[in-house]
């Protein structure tokens, strides 16, 4: 691979997660709005790559719909260049509904399936997804079954600590057919279509684009993040990351809250090449 230069890069991407928005915010910080758009005025593409659906992105970035055009969503399931949807990949249904059984028989266990915005209770107590996630249990509306319409985004949450949430998506990976489940944080977990995730997302990206790994930075700070780790020339992981983001990464920087993020892309727009380490 050739020499690192901040020349050489035409494509950035980030998580948002624990890497430009720290737990608890509403919303990126300004910063990394104006970094964006330096990265943008730059010649360069730059957006998200998140566990969270498209419709639920802008906000985070304070409404601002040029931060979000080129984006990789709901875990790679939703892939966006300059606006337009280059692919989208739907949950199966049978798999689905194998999903939910699985979920109803352990302890503890939830699932969420979405319709927009809108978090749809289909199993699990509100109380424990509140400890997972209290913006999705205020959020959330009780369903009895899964719908009738396809899906595209949906979640398993589980009553466990980072070990036992682990443990548990092993079992739904071991039982389910046609689905793959990841573990973004303690709780929680990403369902996606088997063998896709936000790599994939990115390689269809980098196609798209007719982008080379090298021509490639991305950020993140979880275990989902590793598949798009696995792609790009250049993954960067946040001070804050999980033990295998960090492990999986080439590039380290500070920490999310200190908008570390922005400070590399405000370098790399600037023709400086921020990472050492």
């Amino acid at each position: 691979m050739p020499a690192p230069s901040a020349s050489r890069i035409k494509l950035i991407m980030t998580d948002i997660d624990g890497t430009v928005m720290p737990k608890g915010a509403s919303s990126v910080s300004e910063r990394t709005v104006a970094a964006f758009h330096a990265a943008l005025d730059a010649g360069m593409v730059v957006g998200p790559a998140s566990g969270r659906g498209r419709v639920q992105i802008a906000p985070f970035f304070r409404g601002d719909e040029a931060c979000c055009a080129t984006a990789i969503a709901t875990n790679g399931l939703e892939v966006y260049c300059a606006g337009e949807k280059i692919r989208e990949e739907l949950l199966p249904a049978d798999a689905l509904r194998d999903t939910l059984e699985f979920v109803r028989e352990a302890p503890g266990a939830g699932l969420l399936v979405f319709e927009g915005v809108t978090p749809r209770l289909v199993a699990g107590e509100r109380e424990i997804l509140a400890r997972v996630s209290e913006p999705y249990a205020r959020a959330c509306v009780p369903l009895d079954t899964l719908p009738d319409t396809p899906v595209l985004k949906a979640n398993v949450f589980v009553d466990e600590d980072r070990a036992g949430t682990e443990a548990f998506v092993e079992q739904l990976n071991d039982a389910i057919d046609g689905l793959d489940f990841d573990v973004p944080m303690a709780g929680f977990s990403n369902i996606m279509p088997t063998g896709w995730n936000k790599g994939s997302a990115l390689r269809v990206l980098c196609k798209h684009l007719g982008v080379t790994a090298d021509e490639v930075v991305v950020f993140g700070d979880a275990g989902n993040d590793v598949t798009m780790f696995e792609v790009a020339g250049h993954a960067v992981a946040v001070e804050n990351a999980s033990q295998d983001a960090a492990e999986r990464a080439r590039w380290h920087i500070g920490r999310c809250e200190d908008d570390a993020v922005a400070a590399a892309i405000e370098a790399l727009a600037a023709g400086e090449w921020p990472f050492t380490a």
